[in-house]
């Protein structure tokens, strides 16, 4: 603890980085759970897409309106009224009967989470005035959202090796009402000097623009990448962006300060960050599925075995800054991009039976370094190019780069899957329409690879074998380009990297910002 630091200022950092765990581990909790959720509530591969990103895509589009509101009317106030509405919303997700209520109470959750988190981090700015004691306590708000969004799937696994799946949504309710408690009891209420009025325009056309592209790249594999549907969406999400950037320019105080990206720095570390957490969302996405459907592994073994990963990320994390400063920023975050790509390719090279002791575990700890790298000297790069009155804009748009970057990866990673996946699929079953399987059983199998082995289970005994092998050899291929495509998006943005980032940032700067990413 550091010298000048009362017991009740980190009394109230442990409350809000409850708070922060609730909302950061809702990330990635319910990828173990894909399997399950796609067995019980039928559920095909966009949908269970959707599972995830209708939770991080309103949590990304409403963060900048979430943390105006709490400035306006009281962090506490704010966090309190959001907790109450992410424990009900989870409550609605445990008990969802199809998908989509799941949908619908994962978007509600997403919301209410918005409205959470950028308040924890205004009020620890608030607590914490000793430059000193601010920096170490964000290092412990940021290890607080890192580790949860590293062990999330081995804490869904855990759960569901003993309860229903509807428990990983109704663990938090426990912890959001000793919360609510804490905050009320602990927690100061404050609110900022500056009362700006809310950017209604702005939200809607940001919001909407990302919903409609991201749901264009979601559908496209199944309703065709040149149909009409996908194209106006496209279309529109173009549209709706160009339109939002255009209205933000205009504003006096904009939901998002556009003109920041116009700085060759900030713009290529928003976009470290967005393709660190593209690449690990996508990862995730797939390699839950891979140990479940093609190795066997239950949900908690799922869950237990990308333990590596969370394990090195905990430890390399503060490495990042550091290197950051002996040997610069650009070296580090396109080093980073470069180990993330290389530990995709990797996995790109895996087959069904490869071990798991070897490159399987091998590759997912060269991804944590890679991720680590990439996080806290980005983060710091990014901070360090903004006015102080920019300070706080700031550190929205690196939270809002995180959950965009996230929601991206899934439903770009998650469709190139599809688009493989689907059509090997239809091949290998297709000739068995003659022989009792019926449209609508194809055209189920190809939704999912659950649901091709369920087919393929009905067909008979003496086909099943050979056809298992084809829809393994189908997923398989659609991993494999899926970690091909963002090896190469990662390698890209590497290249990106090295040539426009060429400020460090300064050590004081450096380290306050780092430690907070």
């Amino acid at each position: 603890m550091p010298q000048h630091a009362r017991p009740r200022q980190w009394l109230i950092l442990g409350v809000l980085c409850i708070s922060v765990f609730l909302v950061a581990v809702d990330n990635t909790i319910v990828n173990v759970a894909l399997p399950s959720l796609a067995r019980n509530l039928h559920a095909s591969n966009s949908a269970l897409q959707w599972i995830v990103d209708g939770y991080s895509l309103p949590f990304a589009g409403l963060l900048l309106a979430g943390g105006g509101l709490a400035d306006r009317f009281g962090r506490r106030r704010v966090m309190q009224l959001a907790l109450v509405g992410f424990l009900f919303f989870s409550l609605f997700a445990a008990f969802s009967h199809n998908v989509a209520q799941l949908l619908t109470a994962r978007a509600l959750m997403g919301a209410s989470a918005a409205f959470i988190f950028p308040a924890t981090l205004s009020v620890l700015s608030v607590v914490f005035a000793d430059p000193g004691e601010r920096a170490k306590a964000f290092g412990f708000w940021g290890a607080t959202a890192g580790v949860a969004i590293a062990v999330g799937p081995i804490a869904g696994g855990a759960l569901l090796a003993h309860f229903w799946t509807g428990s990983i949504f109704l663990v938090n309710a426990p912890l959001i009402l000793i919360d609510i408690v804490a905050i009320w009891a602990f927690v100061p209420e404050s609110k900022s000097p500056q009362r700006r009025r809310l950017d209604g325009g702005g939200l809607i056309l940001g919001t909407f623009g990302i919903t409609a592209l991201v749901l264009a790249i979601i559908e496209g594999p199944a309703w065709g990448w040149r149909s009409p549907t996908t194209l106006a969406l496209f279309a529109t999400a173009a549209v709706l962006t160009t339109g939002f950037t255009r209205f933000e320019m205009r504003r006096a105080g904009p939901l998002l300060d556009v003109r920041v990206f116009s700085n060759r720095v900030f713009s290529s570390s928003a976009g470290a960050i967005a393709t660190n957490f593209f690449c690990l969302f996508g990862f995730i996405f797939l390699v839950t599925q891979y140990f479940q459907l093609v190795r066997g592994y239950s949900a908690l073994s799922a869950g237990v075995r990308t333990l590596p990963f969370a394990a090195t990320v905990m430890v390399t994390t503060p490495l990042g800054a550091t290197a950051a400063l002996k040997v610069g920023t650009r070296f580090v975050v396109s080093t980073g991009l470069v180990l993330t790509a290389v530990a995709l390719f990797w996995m790109s090279a895996i087959g069904a039976r490869t071990p798991y002791f070897g490159p399987v575990v091998e590759s997912m700890i060269v991804l944590a370094i890679g991720f680590s790298l990439v996080n806290a000297p980005s983060t710091a790069a990014l901070m360090e190019t903004l006015t102080p009155e920019q300070i706080g804009a700031g550190a929205s748009v690196n939270e809002t780069t995180r959950e965009l970057g996230g929601t991206m990866g899934v439903a770009v990673i998650g469709s190139v899957f599809s688009s493989l996946f689907g059509p090997q699929v239809r091949t290998a079953l297709e000739p068995f329409l003659v022989h009792g399987l019926s449209t609508a059983q194809l055209s189920t199998a190809q939704s999912s690879m659950l649901a091709a082995q369920v087919t393929v289970a009905h067909l008979p005994p003496h086909l099943r074998p050979d056809l298992d092998n084809r829809v393994v050899s189908a997923f398989m291929d659609g991993l494999h380009r899926g970690c091909i495509v963002a090896g190469m998006t990662a390698l890209s943005v590497a290249i990106l990297v090295f040539f426009n980032l060429r400020q460090a940032p300064t050590p004081a700067k450096a380290v306050d910002a780092a430690v907070s990413a």
